[in-house]
């Protein structure tokens, strides 16, 4: 079984950097980079976003390819998980491949975007539609402790 580490590097004037490194042991990986940005179908729901949500907020973007003002969020998303240096990470949940559209009728999602905020095992908040970056930072600060 291989374990995951992320590991920082600490540079100049005490900044601390994060990064992504693969370490190689005879041909296993034992370092890579923590998984902050993943998709999830209903399959994996429950350990990927519920259980997770134990250790720290999740993010979950249900969304759909043909929907415009999710496009325009993703990035957004993107860098506010970035910025926020593993403090919450984002789930992604394309509401029409499989049978994903069942997480949109179990947390009764009635327009794409919506984006919730989970955090040990519970939805704490949710917005939808397309959003800047700076109403993001104050969502997630508002609604986790």
């Amino acid at each position: 079984m291989v374990e995951y580490y992320n590991v920082c590097i600490a540079a100049l004037y005490n900044t601390v950097f994060c990064t992504g490194i693969q370490v190689l042991y005879k041909g296993y990986n034992v370092l890579k980079k923590e998984e902050l940005v993943f998709d999830v179908d209903l399959d994996n729901f429950e350990s990927r976003v519920l259980q997770a949500s134990h250790e720290k907020p999740v993010l979950v973007d249900l969304w759909a390819e043909w929907c415009s003002p999710c496009l325009v969020i993703a990035p957004v998303l993107k860098r506010f998980i970035e910025e926020s240096e593993g403090e919450i990470s984002l789930a992604k949940v394309e509401v029409d491949e499989g049978e994903n559209m069942k997480l949109a009728g179990r947390y009764q999602v009635r327009g794409f975007p919506t984006v919730l905020l989970i955090e040990k095992g519970e939805e704490l908040a949710r917005f939808s539609g397309a959003k800047p970056l700076s109403f993001i930072h104050n969502f997630v600060d508002e609604h986790t402790s």
